[in-house]
């Protein structure tokens, strides 16, 4: 770890930082402010975060408490591992509240020490008590969160051409399909923690190659032409996937940022393969790229101010990217200020943005089965926003549970109330189905027709397909080890009846390990879906696929190659936003 080049006085001081996670807060909460955060949602938060090794300005407040150089690196290092996912870098709050030294030291030191022991109401866990921090440490954190937070560095234009490689060139690159792998078949899969990404063809169950890529991979995307899959890391960087390779490859890499989530690829007609974008937590900003090679064009800040109190915010993270299929439009979504972006890409020169109010916190979503209707989770404000993208502006912001997920979503016709799309939470065991045809089913359209029980919170990814009858819930965050090993799947034809419970890790066969069941998705045929079975690093973990139509074990992959998957993308359905 980076240390300190000049001492704690009070005078600017670079220092490092390490990993986000779930948080602190200091006030009494009112009747009206949030429930206790669950277990789920505080494992959602946790997470090493890539600006751990980044050095960062720190300003020191004269009215701070003392502290030592050491003291100060101790606490920042629990902090980022454990409060910046819900207090934000900054500290300007997201689903924590904001400490910053206006209200900290105000405070004081023992009023914050009671409740980062204590906890509260609010949803402030109780680091003391739980025995996550001693009383040496609860101290520490009182006084570090009086003390002015430490300012990661910009990442522009000149950084990003610096990270910028063409490993083969366009020119270079196949004029036709040098393989005879089904493209429309592969599926890319996210192996967390090694870094890489596990191409695997989804008709023979066998691994093509391992690629090396970000970071932790948040998704991967295909191009229109589906010769391309991006792949974006959380160390914000952006790897560029050729499948007409003999061996599919690397052929293009940036860097966007220092800590990223989303990637997306131009989708309307005559933009295919264009054109890509990637959105980044810090600097809070988006970038617009050429598709075929990552060149940087365009960087657009999301820095601004907040939906509702109007209150400016220094570090709105992108959340979701998604194209659309009839426009030449990125639909950008940005978290903590609660606005959805409409970025016609025609003139990149003359940039053409609507901005739409939604509701905090927007973090993922789908679209509608028509395509038009971009619906997006603004999780902690417990709200799905429909995004008219036809006529540019919101259609309805529609109360659910608590901190809906969605991933895309999943869309079906429900037997009573029409076309329907579902998210789950990972704040409760509620699925909340809603009406998405204004037309013909105009008295169901945006609202929630039924809510369904699954197994418990903790649920990231809920998935179908127009072939099928089944509609599959995962629960990978569920404190209860067996609710996480196994999935939920509902008969979308019968909806009274409850879910079959289906012991994926058992059926993986692959021995100790937390064996977490995440992310349903289907082969192009919509009668597989597959499943990772995700333990830890040192620990065996598999792909599960399950026939759809049985609802059997069908085949489980395995490969000593295949260390922590999660994510996994089939390139057909990925391309034409097909669950």
């Amino acid at each position: 770890m980076k240390r300190g080049k000049s001492s704690m006085a009070h005078v600017a001081v670079w220092v490092a930082v390490v990993p986000l996670a779930a948080g602190i807060a200091f006030a009494q909460p009112t009747k009206q402010e949030r429930q206790p955060v669950t277990e789920p949602e505080i494992r959602y938060q946790a997470g090493g975060s890539p600006l751990a090794q980044e050095e960062m300005m720190v300003a020191v407040n004269p009215k701070s408490p003392p502290m030592t150089k050491a003291e100060f690196d101790k606490a920042r290092q629990i902090y980022f591992e454990r409060c910046a996912g819900c207090h934000g870098v900054l500290r300007k709050g997201a689903t924590g509240k904001p400490l910053t030294t206006d209200k900290t030291i105000a405070s004081g030191t023992e009023y914050l020490k009671v409740f980062i022991k204590y906890g509260s109401p609010a949803g402030m866990p109780n680091w003391g008590t739980a025995g996550e921090l001693t009383d040496a440490e609860v101290d520490l954190m009182a006084r570090y969160i009086q003390h002015e937070p430490p300012q990661p560095p910009e990442w522009g234009l000149k950084e990003m051409k610096a990270s910028w490689k063409v490993i083969i060139p366009p020119d270079k690159r196949p004029r036709k399909k040098e393989n005879a792998y089904n493209i429309d078949n592969i599926f890319a899969t996210t192996l967390r923690d090694t870094g890489e990404v596990a191409l695997i063809d989804g008709d023979t169950k066998k691994i093509i190659n391992i690629v090396k890529t970000g970071y932790a991979v948040h998704i991967s995307r295909t191009s229109g032409s589906k010769r391309y899959v991006y792949t974006i890391g959380r160390d914000g960087r952006l790897n560029l996937i050729d499948l007409w390779m003999e061996r599919p490859d690397n052929v293009a890499e940036i860097k966007i940022g220092l800590e990223a989530r989303s990637v997306e690829t131009s989708r309307a007609k005559g933009y295919e393969d264009k054109l890509a974008v990637a959105g980044a937590y810090w600097p809070p900003q988006y970038v617009i790229m050429k598709g075929d090679t990552l060149e940087p064009l365009r960087i657009m800040g999301t820095r601004g101010m907040t939906v509702g109190d109007q209150e400016y915010h220094p570090e709105p993270r992108v959340a979701a990217i998604v194209g659309n299929h009839t426009k030449p439009e990125f639909v950008v979504n940005v978290k903590e200020t609660g606005k959805v972006l409409l970025v016609n890409y025609t003139d990149l020169a003359n940039l053409t943005v609507t901005e739409i109010e939604a509701a905090q916190y927007l973090h993922d979503g789908g679209w509608d089965s028509s395509k038009r209707y971009f619906m997006v989770a603004a999780n902690q404000s417990n709200k799905i926003a429909v995004i008219d993208t036809k006529q540019g502006k919101l259609a309805k912001l529609v109360d659910v549970d608590k901190i809906p997920h969605p991933g895309r979503g999943a869309n079906f016709v429900h037997p009573k109330f029409g076309p329907v799309w579902a998210t789950g939470h990972l704040g409760s065991e509620k699925i909340a189905l809603i009406g998405t045809d204004p037309v013909k089913n105009k008295a169901h359209a945006w609202k929630v027709v039924q809510m369904l029980d699954g197994q418990g919170g903790g649920n990231l990814f809920i998935k179908t397909h127009p072939k099928s009858t089944n509609l599959w819930v995962d629960t990978p965050l569920n404190p209860d080890a067996k609710i996480a090993q196994s999935v939920a799947v509902f008969d979308i034809r019968d909806l009274s009846k409850k879910p079959e419970v289906l012991p994926i890790a058992e059926w993986a066969g692959v021995g100790e390990g937390a064996k977490r069941i995440v992310q349903p998705e289907y082969n192009k045929a919509g009668d597989e879906v597959w499943f990772a079975v995700w333990s830890a690093k040192n620990q065996e973990s598999a792909l599960v696929v399950v026939d759809d139509k049985t609802r059997k074990l069908k085949a489980v992959i395995k490969d000593p190659r295949i260390i922590t998957p999660t994510g996994h993308f089939n390139v057909y359905n990925t391309t034409y936003d097909i669950y």
